[in-house]
């Protein structure tokens, strides 16, 4: 579609999840919309369940340098095209809990909130009413008060029955993994199959993401949608106080400006941070929305715990969801409960993902250091008795973990981002408290083979961080940059802390809160 030659009510940048929130409420809400997208055009009927398809799916834009000994696996966890990553994620959906937004208050470490779960409550509410999401709250023992899920539990099998037990012989709880997948028809969308490709996208529209929940409705709205169009900057007008548009680069390699009344920033966490450093004017010599020196810091990345064993039982690990069938979350309100190991924070348990025999947490992986005739007989073996469940553990923030501009250009002559990422003391004794506890929880469920995979990147939240005010933050508590009230921010970029869930509920209610503002 040609790009607006008028100046338009909104333009946004980025078409994941947070982007075709804003675009579908906006739009709905009568303003005219323009969203663009770096990437391609991704259609649902496209997609094929397949990990080659599956890699279509990741970060093909320009490179991101990663340094530090924990880096954020920026390909893996971006998405390229419409969409963004929410067309490759897992669709798990739990809320953040109290303490996540106060862990500064509580616990002298991290950074507060500007918010608290009561004030982003009623969106989760809304949100998962919106998009569908299937759980069992009473269920979820550990869960903060909030109306119930509109769709009973997502399927489960023997797997996540026997890691069950596992848990249950240990005097811990586990309850139906809150997932964003239909179990019932639901807004027109159908039942999940169970066939475990959530990572290659989803051809039914089971999965909620943004390709079939936001878009359509956007659409419809009357947005338009331009692919093949990547933003160079955010432009404002001459005092600096006002964003007044961005400028673009087509795929033609031609540069347009397209004009707004206001701007949504929501690339994904490191591109918001990279665009509005690279956004520097003589009123922002130190990139946009950076009077407080935040811009770009206090980037932070859940360390993945995954545990795979083998049991006696036949435990069907193909079935069911990418994500996984339950959860556990059995320390999460207890930040503090394993000090004297040196570990801080939350965590949580993903059970009984299904997995295939290659591919991300596939049965093959998991054991790089079997080879022949070993291999072979593991393989046999696992595919019909792998049982696998893996930890979100939470990142403390760290100024030093940021997103800064390489002296390396794209084609267009931007600034490539680069970003510093290691985990603190605290966050590395926590995976490996969590680790520990997944090999007891195996042992306890009858497996006669535990191992755990290495640490690994799970989700990039901060960068662009929300706060009080200008002095401490990038953007206030509806994402609205403090020094350019007119350009407001999506996504995880927005997060202080990180938790330890995974973050796109989250993304979505603090979305639907920024929208009330903006309608």
């Amino acid at each position: 579609m040609t790009l607006p030659r008028e100046k338009v009510d909104v333009v946004i940048v980025g078409s994941g999840a947070a982007g075709a929130h804003f675009a579908a409420r906006l739009s709905q809400a009568g303003q005219r919309v323009a969203v663009l997208e770096a990437g391609p055009e991704i259609k649902t009927e496209q997609m094929v369940s397949s990990m080659l398809w599956a890699r279509r799916l990741k970060w093909k834009g320009a490179p991101v340098l990663e340094t530090g000994p924990e880096p954020v696996g920026y390909v893996f966890n971006a998405g390229w095209g419409v969409g963004g990553a929410s067309i490759h994620h897992y669709a798990v959906w739990p809320r953040m809990h109290e303490n996540d937004f106060r862990v500064r208050s509580l616990y002298g470490r991290g950074l507060d909130w500007p918010i608290s779960y009561a004030d982003l409550r009623p969106y989760y509410d809304r949100v998962q009413k919106e998009c569908g999401i299937s759980g069992d709250a009473k269920a979820e023992v550990w869960r903060p008060a909030g109306e119930p899920y509109p769709m009973g539990p997502v399927a489960s099998a023997n797997q996540g029955r026997i890691v069950g037990k596992g848990f249950e012989s240990l005097g811990m709880k586990v309850a139906p993994l809150p997932m964003a997948i239909a179990t019932r028809t639901y807004d027109g969308r159908p039942s999940c199959i169970w066939d475990g490709w959530c990572d290659a996208g989803c051809p039914t529209g089971a999965l909620s993401n943004a390709l079939s929940v936001h878009w359509p409705k956007a659409l419809a709205a009357g947005a338009t949608l331009h692919p093949n169009t990547q933003v160079v900057r955010v432009l404002t007008e001459s005092k600096g106080t006002r964003a007044s548009g961005v400028e673009v680069v087509t795929a033609k390699g031609e540069r347009v400006r397209i004009m707004a009344d206001a701007v949504v920033l929501a690339a994904n966490t490191i591109q918001n941070a990279r665009i509005l450093l690279a956004s520097e004017s003589s009123h922002h010599p130190h990139g946009l929305g950076n009077a407080s020196g935040t811009l770009g810091q206090f980037v932070t990345s859940h360390l993945a715990a995954p545990i795979f064993g083998l049991h006696p039982d036949k435990t069907n690990p193909w079935f069911g969801a990418f994500g996984g069938q339950f959860l556990n979350q059995e320390h999460y309100d207890q930040k503090e409960k394993f000090s004297g190991q040196g570990a801080f924070g939350s965590y949580q348990w993903m059970i009984a993902q299904a997995v295939k025999p290659n591919g991300l947490l596939g049965i093959a992986p998991s054991r790089p250091d079997i080879r022949g005739a070993a291999l072979k007989r593991f393989m046999e073996r696992s595919t019909e008795h792998m049982i696998t469940m893996t930890g979100v553990v939470e990142d403390l923030p760290i100024a030093e973990n940021r997103v800064t501009l390489s002296q390396q250009k794209d084609a267009w002559g931007v600034p490539l981002a680069t970003v510093q990422h290691a985990s603190s003391p605290e966050s590395l004794a926590l995976w490996k408290v969590a680790v520990d506890e997944g090999l007891r929880v195996f042992r306890a469920a009858g497996a006669d083979d535990v191992w755990n995979a290495p640490k690994a990147p799970m989700h990039i939240m901060g960068g662009t961080i929300m706060g009080k005010g200008a002095g401490d933050s990038v953007a206030n508590r509806y994402g609205a940059v403090h020094e350019v009230p007119n350009l407001v921010l999506g996504g995880a970029s927005l997060f202080p802390t990180s938790g330890g869930v995974n973050p796109t509920f989250t993304i979505h209610a603090l979305a639907s809160m920024a929208c009330d503002q903006l309608t």
